[in-house]
């Protein structure tokens, strides 16, 4: 199994890398196995890739889901 996280791209840099925000958190990524992404796509990523772009509806909905889990295992 493996897990991808939705992600905004803020910065497209140098050598098929991106600079992406994880719900506040930035990181560094590939974006080698997606071609023509731009700043404010967002894509899933797992492992420092990006995988695949997706619709900004469905990250803010992915990432919502998390959140709420998040909080449930802290209670």
């Amino acid at each position: 199994m493996c897990l991808s996280v939705a992600a905004k791209i803020v910065k497209v840099l140098p050598n098929d890398m991106a600079l992406v925000t994880i719900d506040g958190i930035s990181l560094e990524i590939s974006t080698a196995l997606i071609d023509g992404l731009d700043v404010g796509d967002c894509v899933l990523v797992h492992v420092g890739y990006a995988l695949a772009k997706i619709d900004p509806a469905e990250a803010k909905r992915t990432l919502g889901l998390l959140r709420e889990l998040s909080s449930a295992t802290q209670e």
